[in-house]
């Protein structure tokens, strides 16, 4: 199993201060990596750092907007200084807005893809360089369902991830000479504190009628848990996927291979 173990690696996950980025910077880090991560505001690094803490991971947490080029450049030499070569960088950090696409301001569109696509190609091209001089690294996109499918009010959403697919699948191309793999994660729904009002059983005694239609269109017949997204994030950080890339991996139960039940 030596295969995926990251002892001696230096793992960058953006935003991961709760949620899916916490799980996944959390499996990286039990599975060896050294852990660095940011947030926008220092208040959220220290809520990142005292959530590590309560886990046992000695990470260290930095304050970066990673839609700013210079800021992120700044925190990617800092990180080189500090603790190493970045070899693992998961690009977690994203936001959705669910605005009608007729209400949606552009202003509001572009903030979305500027999180969510503008953001994961100026963290790649800051660690990029110093990957190709080491001889390897790891990116992991965190995409979405959306990535491949519409839904109403995630116009910008789904834009932005679709666009990092191909992000994904281009750093592949243009990288993977200098043993570098970009793959990203698929992440299903996911039972989180941002999506537990949608699970709360309703006065009636009944489920919410999203869960109901989340359940009925998921194989698994569940929600997602953030840990499920744990081993796929360790296979991909890891030389068990040296010869993997621009692949996206849908943990997802089953959601984009089912046509649903017939009514």
């Amino acid at each position: 199993m030596d295969m995926f173990r990251l002892d001696g690696k230096v793992a960058l996950v953006t935003g991961a201060v709760y949620g899916i980025g916490f799980e996944i910077a959390k499996a990286l880090a039990t599975a060896g990596a050294t852990l660095v991560f940011n947030n926008l505001s220092q208040e959220s690094v220290d809520k990142g750092l005292e959530n590590y803490k309560k886990v046992g991971i000695d990470a260290k947490g930095y304050v970066c907007d990673v839609t700013d080029e210079e800021a992120v450049q700044k925190m990617v030499q800092q990180i080189k200084e500090e603790v190493g070569v970045i070899d693992i960088l998961v690009n977690n950090a994203g936001i959705i807005k669910r605005i009608p696409m007729v209400e949606m301001s552009a202003s509001d569109f572009r903030q979305v893809v500027d999180v969510d696509l503008n953001a994961p190609f100026i963290l790649a091209k800051a660690v990029l360089p110093d990957m190709i001089t080491k001889g390897g690294g790891k990116i992991i996109n965190i995409c979405s369902m959306m990535s491949e499918l519409g839904r109403e009010t995630v116009s910008a959403y789904a834009a932005a991830k679709g666009g990092l697919k191909m992000l994904t699948r281009n750093i592949a191309s243009e990288y993977g000479q200098y043993n570098i793999q970009c793959n990203g994660i698929g992440p299903g729904y996911i039972a989180t504190p941002q999506t537990a009002p949608l699970r709360e059983e309703q006065e009636n005694g009944e489920r919410h009628p999203f869960d109901q239609f989340i359940v009925g269109r998921t194989p698994a017949a569940r929600w997602g848990e953030t840990t499920d997204l744990a081993g796929p994030a360790v296979f991909l950080a890891s030389s068990a996927s040296d010869f993997v890339n621009g692949h996206v991996l849908y943990v997802d139960g089953g959601i984009l291979a089912y046509i649903g039940k017939q009514p």
